[in-house]
């Protein structure tokens, strides 16, 4: 059977000081007063049923996100005790389907994403779907049509049609964070798309490629899935999963399944507007622009400004700005950033320097 799992364990750490600990990007309302998380699980309207839908998270965001989405279960959502990047939280998805459904297919799906058109984006997924229903050890990822050469994402290249399935290709290779002038030979190219961090598995094949390329993380995921539904469920979760090794699905399984001959990775072209909304100017991007490029989601007075991105928490808070030119404010109750657009990605380096309560 079809189900969908959505990944919401990011920190949002490039989005300080509004993204905390304790309410990481995907749950603030950002985008006109809806999380990016809510926006996520209205995209699973017609792709699987509700009661298959699943939410991987850290556990202490599960009450937030039962206040947040009521329609998920308390059992719909599988708490980490400790971020250990994509490939555990994959795994651990794969090991409770397994368990419960051994011809399980699931859809990974991400929270920190926008996406339109939603009938494009379902009608893609339901591709993906029908070339791994068709071979189970296919492994099928999502590649987005780059725009412009970027460096912040990894990148997917297309190799021969997939037969019988328009729009599927097999992948060539993955590739993560190239530098500028490798990024502007793959957009040159035509071949390449974004890794959109979505995939579709079967989870015991899945499971089967862990064991073989991240036998170490297998191990500890297999004594999960066996403790999955028992007295023991909470004990060993919470002893195994911060022992697991900490790495990406992208790295630890995408790029050696791409050239392994048991595996046949496909890649699927969406047709969509794509955003990962990762740091402030690509938030920007999702606010109104005045006619001097300056964006805010609430108050402004600009004199001789441009180009100013200006966020506040507070709704009937003003910000004002004179002659500023590239800057980023961004205002809450108890801290106020204010760095030059060009600086964004130190961010996250800042929000480890400041006051442990603050982060």
């Amino acid at each position: 059977m079809r189900y969908a799992v959505i990944m919401a364990g990011g920190a949002g750490t490039r989005l300080w000081p509004m993204s905390r600990r304790s309410r990481p990007k995907q749950l603030l309302p950002l985008i006109d007063g809806t999380s990016l998380l809510e926006l996520a699980s209205k995209r699973l309207e017609g792709v699987v049923p509700p009661e298959r839908r699943l939410i991987c998270t850290g556990e202490t965001h599960r009450q937030l996100i039962r206040e947040t989405l009521p329609q998920f279960s308390d059992s719909q959502i599988l708490g980490e005790p400790v971020g250990r990047d994509t490939v555990n939280a994959v795994g651990f998805t794969a090991a409770v389907l397994a368990k419960q459904d051994p011809d399980a297919i699931f859809a990974v799906l991400t929270a920190d994403h926008i996406i339109e058109p939603q009938d494009e984006f379902r009608r893609k997924v339901d591709l993906g779907f029908q070339v791994v229903e068709d071979d189970p050890t296919r492994f099928a990822t999502f590649s987005v049509m780059p725009t412009y050469p970027a460096t912040a994402y990894g990148y997917v290249e297309r190799g021969d049609p997939v037969p019988g399935f328009q729009g599927a290709y097999t992948a060539k290779r993955f590739i993560e964070k190239p530098d500028a002038k490798t990024a502007r030979s793959y957009v040159d190219a035509g071949t390449f798309g974004w890794n959109s961090g979505m995939f579709i598995f079967s989870a015991v094949h899945f499971l089967e490629a862990l064991s073989r390329f991240k036998p170490t993380a297998w191990e500890g995921i297999t004594r999960i899935g066996e403790a999955w539904g028992t007295p023991k469920q909470a004990e060993v979760l919470k002893k195994v999963y911060p022992t697991l090794p900490k790495i990406s699905v992208d790295y630890a399984i995408m790029e050696p399944a791409a050239r392994d001959e048991q595996i046949s990775v496909c890649t699927i072209t969406l047709g969509i507007w794509w955003m990962d909304v990762g740091n402030w100017p690509s938030y920007g991007e999702t606010l109104s622009e005045d006619a001097h490029g300056n964006r805010s989601n609430g108050p402004t007075t600009h004199l001789g400004s441009r180009g100013v991105i200006t966020v506040s928490d507070d709704p009937n808070h003003t910000i004002a700005t004179i002659g500023c030119n590239g800057l980023i404010i961004v205002r809450t109750k108890d801290a106020t950033l204010v760095c030059p657009v060009s600086e964004a990605e130190r961010v996250k380096e800042l929000a480890g320097m400041v006051d442990e309560k603050l982060r």
